[in-house]
């Protein structure tokens, strides 16, 4: 398993506090950079950096992807997505850190391994545990592969992180459960790609619950390289 520091310090900006970690290369893969402020006396919306007047910037939200210990001003617009994207924070983050359990195999191999899949506590790794141990980052992934269970395997859709964003696939409540995921990758210190093939063990239920949420991060994932 990979020995990265969880260090935090604590360290003021022009839009506030923040925690964020002692070394920069480990920043979460879901965080966002501070936007450069637009040159003006008035407001100024912490999320995208415009101004406003007081009016339309009064509102105070919490701002985690910035790491943001307080609630900072925000503009209307910045204020709903910050809002949505709480529910990742407080709802889906703990489903990927409790993980599930699926049976993993990797490559082209035939023989599979049923094993725990957990995000890492700094969000940058999924690990998972079974009779071997590995990890994959996520900075990493290139695509993932839904598999539903109504789908067989010819007929399941390939899904990148763009399609990803408007998948119904995998959507708590949707029509159709998500069973597993395939996942292409290229290892730590590797550059060939690896593919891993991710299936609900015993336990469909909190498999299915996890890959809800790893939808809701790839969302996240794709924000924030798009930025």
């Amino acid at each position: 398993m990979s020995t990265v520091p969880d260090g935090k310090k604590l360290v003021r900006s022009p839009s506030g506090l923040r925690m964020v970690p002692e070394n920069g290369a480990f920043n979460s893969p879901f965080s966002l950079d501070e936007p450069q402020w637009v040159p003006d006396k008035e407001h100024h919306c912490r999320r995208c950096g415009r101004c406003f007047c007081d009016k339309c910037c009064s509102k105070k939200v919490a701002l985690p992807r910035m790491c943001f210990v307080d609630p900072v001003r925000q503009c209307g617009e910045c204020s709903l997505v910050s809002q949505k994207e709480m529910e990742f924070y407080d709802k889906q983050l703990k489903v990927l850190m409790g993980g599930g359990s699926f049976i993993v195999t990797l490559g082209t191999s035939k023989t599979s391994e049923t094993m725990m899949c957990r995000l890492s506590n700094n969000h940058r790794y999924i690990f998972f545990d079974g009779e071997s141990h590995f990890e994959v980052e996520l900075s990493r992934i290139s695509s993932m592969q839904v598999l539903t269970e109504e789908s067989t395997p010819e007929e399941n859709d390939i899904h990148t992180y763009p399609s990803l964003l408007d998948s119904q696939y995998i959507s708590e409540g949707g029509n159709s459960r998500a069973s597993g995921m395939l996942l292409h990758y290229k290892p730590t210190g590797s550059q060939d790609p690896q593919q891993l093939r991710m299936e609900a063990a015993d336990d469909k239920k909190t498999a299915s619950s996890w890959l809800a949420a790893m939808h809701k991060a790839a969302k996240l994932l794709y924000e924030a390289r798009d930025r």
